[in-house]
């Protein structure tokens, strides 16, 4: 298995496994994602590719992607807030879910880090839903404790 840069053939496989993601959302939250779908289309995915600030690793074997992570690198310089830095923010990651367990989302994520690190960032961060506790325990696992946490209060119920 080879953690590598994603090209434009890889597109297909990474739609494959974008709508494993959605589906998990989903059977998660059905009252917030819809069935079936996907967080970016193939054009969407394209265009990442062609961002340098917004690089796509895979994890391949035998022409295969196996999983994914697709990453945007954030500065923030001169914020009225936060001080000045730079950090690699995981907007997504998978890992097929036929394959998973096997380790191959740690050494996408091991990757990932060791790029962030050799571009300067400071931090990885990255957001997981309450409902996908199996990634939680996975992000966990791998050291990454909560930065924030979103809260809501559906108004269905009052």
């Amino acid at each position: 298995m080879e953690i590598r840069f994603a090209r434009t053939q890889d597109v297909p496989d990474i739609i494959t496994l974008l709508r494993q993601v959605g589906q998990v959302h989903h059977q998660g939250r059905p009252d917030i994602f819809r069935e079936k779908a996907q967080k970016y289309g193939p054009s969407q995915v394209l265009a990442l590719l062609d961002n340098p600030l917004t690089p796509i690793f895979v994890a391949a074997e035998g022409g295969r992607v196996l999983g994914y992570g697709v990453c945007q690198i954030k500065t923030y310089y001169q914020d009225p807030v936060i001080r000045d830095h730079t950090e690699l923010y995981i907007d997504d990651l998978c890992v097929d879910e036929k394959t998973r367990g096997t380790g191959i989302g740690t050494t996408l994520y091991k990757e990932i880090c060791r790029y962030a690190k050799a571009q300067g960032c400071s931090s990885v961060t990255l957001n997981v839903w309450c409902c996908n506790e199996a990634a939680m325990r996975f992000y966990e696992s791998l050291g990454l404790r909560p930065q924030k946490i979103g809260m809501e209060a559906s108004l269905e119920e009052t």
